[in-house]
């Protein structure tokens, strides 16, 4: 028989680190729903043109999607990404504005595999589409900045940057060319292919031959116009308001081609690694044109799971649930009065769970004690006579018999010491 394991950039979660991404989604789900934010669980694959809207200068649409045509015959894609699908869904649906929704699930990028970086990997995100009011950049913004807080991470960065409208960015776009080829035999061969395919990329390079060039490269906001500078100023002083720490980069462009004004993104000052950004984004005005709708103003971010989870393992945050249950049945008599016990527990709230196989005292004792159960109960050829039950708080080393018929009433008084 063959040995059957994941796909390379692929893995299984499981407990307690299951738990921990349940638990993930649940805080940003508080996080975001406070503000007004609804779900939306749009499909995992799309039209690949659907994606295509991303760019095709972009990486993720030029290398990393996972495309391929369906028994139909119709050319889809796995989503690298839910930005397109949610403007996609708006251009579909056609919702009341501002239509402010958030997600979380898987995304698909065919790239190589490394430290919080996966071929499946999971997001959480939200957009806010139909104003363009610097108001709403200021809150999408905060509720990325909050949502760190509520996870107890107290290392995160944000830089803050405009692209300009889109005249801007064509404009600095061949800006950038024009002075990264003054200097090409200066740039890494790395660097030389991306100022081919997209200039503004060449600034996101990390490689020592290019930093200084990089560095002393023409910044964007002296070729953007007064309406967009305008805008941005209103989004700091926004921030600032609402005591939200940022400082300006002036080199920070997102990986994709459909970004315009505000941009940012936050960075883990604990992580090692060449990659330690956790989530970014930025307003995306021209997009739900580009997938056949009306012109409209949009923003939003996506916050990486993986790598953000890296970011508080190193600072000691938010760690994993414990997995466990309240109660533990052990049944020596036949197994129907475990079923019995842990059915009217359940319907009382409690969490409970048993051991199967009437396996011998011992070895459910054991089961008990791994289930890291605060209580267990016991039944034996006695109990189940008398219609008692030995209730066993397992941190004490005590033990007493109580009446079958108060049994939830003496669990919950356990339980609730």
């Amino acid at each position: 028989m063959p040995e059957f394991k994941t796909s390379p950039g692929t893995r299984d979660i499981l407990a307690p680190d299951s738990g921990r991404w349940r638990a993930f989604q649940d805080v940003f789900a508080k996080t975001v729903e406070a503000a007004g934010y609804t779900l939306i669980i749009p499909p995992m694959f799309e039209d690949l043109d659907v994606f295509l809207r991303l760019g095709e200068a972009t990486e993720v649409v030029s290398k990393e999607m996972y495309d391929f045509h369906d028994k139909g015959g119709r050319h889809v894609a796995l989503r690298p990404e839910q930005t397109a699908s949610v403007c996609r869904a708006f251009v579909e649906h056609r919702p009341t504005t501002p239509w402010k929704v958030w997600y979380a699930g898987p995304n698909f990028r065919y790239e190589k595999p490394q430290q919080g970086r996966y071929r499946q990997f999971d997001q959480v995100g939200i957009e806010a589409l139909g104003t363009d009011d610097p108001f709403l950049d200021a809150e999408v913004i905060g509720l990325g900045a909050k949502f760190f807080s509520n996870l107890g991470l107290t290392r995160v960065k944000l830089s803050v940057n405009t692209l300009g409208d889109a005249g801007d960015r064509a404009r600095y776009s061949q800006v950038l060319f024009e002075y990264f080829s003054r200097h090409e035999s200066t740039l890494s061969s790395e660097s030389r292919a991306t100022l081919a395919r997209n200039p503004l990329r060449v600034l996101d390079s990390k490689r020592k031959p290019d930093q200084e060039l990089i560095a002393n490269a023409p910044a964007i906001r002296d070729t953007i116009g007064g309406e967009a500078k305008a805008h941005f100023e209103s989004v700091l002083g926004a921030l600032e308001a609402l005591n939200v720490p940022y400082q300006v980069n002036n080199r920070l462009v997102r990986g994709l081609d459909y970004y315009r004004r505000t941009t940012f993104e936050f960075v883990s000052t604990v992580l090692e690694s060449a990659h330690t950004a956790i989530g970014g984004g930025g307003r995306y005005d021209g997009l739900v044109e580009a997938l056949g709708g009306p012109a409209t103003p949009g923003i939003g971010f996506a916050l990486g799971l993986d790598r953000t989870l890296l970011a508080c393992d190193a600072e000691g945050a938010f760690a994993a649930p414990k997995n466990t249950v309240e109660v533990f049945v052990v049944d020596t008599v036949d197994g129907m009065h475990a079923q019995t016990i842990c059915n009217l527990l359940r319907a009382s709230g409690v969490t409970a769970d048993r051991a199967y196989d009437l396996r011998s005292m011992k070895a459910q004792m054991k089961a008990a004690d791994r289930s890291g159960a605060s209580v267990a109960l016991i039944i034996g050829p006695g109990e189940a006579q008398n219609s008692t039950i030995t209730l066993r708080p397992m941190n004490s080393g005590e033990q007493y018999s109580i009446p079958r018929s108060d049994l939830v009433g003496e669990v919950l008084k356990v339980l609730r010491r």
